[in-house]
């Protein structure tokens, strides 16, 4: 394993142990701010950029799931079959699965 994926994985472990996720953001930039210092004082062989990529992918992996405005998707009902196009239904029609 390279020394930027032990430092990936080491700090998705920190952002989970130390309740990043969910914080406030001023909070979260603080927390990056001396956790980048520390991986990059640890893994002294990255480069600046990868320090920099490797706090993208944190920041990413701390952000709140953003969900679509009309909620998630609908899954489909446990009993409703797959069916071919055109199947059960008059052309111009809804497919339409009656949910029990």
């Amino acid at each position: 394993m390279s020394p930027y994926d032990q430092a990936r994985d080491e700090l998705f472990q920190h952002v989970m142990r130390c309740g990043v996720i969910g914080s406030a953001p001023e909070h979260q930039t603080e927390w990056f701010d001396e956790t980048m210092k520390f991986l990059a004082d640890r893994y002294h062989e990255l480069s600046k950029k990868e320090i920099g990529d490797l706090r993208v992918l944190g920041e990413r992996f701390a952000a709140p799931t953003v969900m679509p405005e009309d909620g998630p998707p609908a899954e489909p009902a446990a009993d409703a079959t797959p069916q071919q196009p055109g199947e059960g239904a008059e052309s111009g029609e809804l497919d339409t699965v009656n949910a029990a």
